[in-house]
């Protein structure tokens, strides 16, 4: 009966492409012409940073990228499921600012599909990147929560979107660069209890990936009061130049 009742609406109410608002065949898709614009991350990439490489060759020659190979890194993996451009912002855009908390049912399908090299070394624990308390105030919600939720229902591994906190109300890293990235989250992060994280594989999930200063400060914190490892899984990043 739910079903008969739920196909009945979609001839009177049809769903909408998440990105265009086109009529399509099922919730929480994307029209064949938007998909087909969305920068998907795939192999080659690095093995540390998930930032893809230009040629085959460069894969074959060395499996971590440069910057990688040359720095101590505090995280174990990080992956994205797609470049952070022109057309993809809008969907992450949508989400994060304008109430469209709906993208982030088809979002976590690309997140968990970004994720297969986290999940295959093991997770314990889902933990988002939180919000100030005035910024969550002002929004209403935090997408990367939203996010965090969802995808520990579609893995079947627990979320705790409590634990980790932001205890100083920071610019928006949006505003900033380099250096000043760094110092606008440095120690802005904080457990309410350390001991829920001691020994966990913990994967930490955020909307966008820029700079790294933010998931890597948090990541900080999470090795600091004993976690196993720390991966982080975004639904974009900021391709390099």
């Amino acid at each position: 009966m739910k079903n008969i009742f739920k196909s009945i609406l979609n001839l009177l109410l049809p769903p909408r492409c998440c990105h265009c608002g086109k009529a399509v065949l099922s919730e929480d898709t994307l029209c064949e012409k938007c998909f087909n614009q969305i920068n998907f991350i795939s192999a080659p990439y690095c093995k540390l940073c998930g930032m893809p490489f230009e040629n085959e060759k460069d894969a074959n020659l060395n499996l971590v990228c440069a910057a990688c190979a040359s720095k101590k890194k505090v995280t174990r993996m990080e992956r994205s499921a797609m470049l952070y451009d022109d057309f993809s912002k809008k969907l992450i855009l949508d989400f994060k600012f304008y109430s469209r908390t709906q993208n982030a049912k088809i979002l976590t399908k690309w997140l968990y599909a970004a994720g297969k090299d986290i999940f295959n070394e093991g997770v314990d624990l889902i933990m988002p990147v939180p919000l100030s308390y005035r910024r969550l105030l002002k929004r209403g919600y935090n997408q990367s929560a939203i996010l965090a939720r969802l995808l520990a229902k579609q893995t079947k591994i627990k979320a705790d979107v409590f634990n980790l906190k932001k205890t100083k109300h920071t610019v928006p890293q949006s505003l900033l660069a380099g250096n000043a990235r760094l110092k606008n989250v440095k120690n802005a992060f904080k457990l309410r209890k350390e001991d829920k994280v001691k020994g966990k594989r913990i994967v930490l999930i955020d909307d966008v990936l820029t700079t790294g200063a933010t998931l890597n400060e948090c990541a900080k914190v999470l090795k600091k009061a004993g976690a196993l490892s720390v991966d982080t899984l975004t639904v974009a990043r900021v391709k390099k130049d």
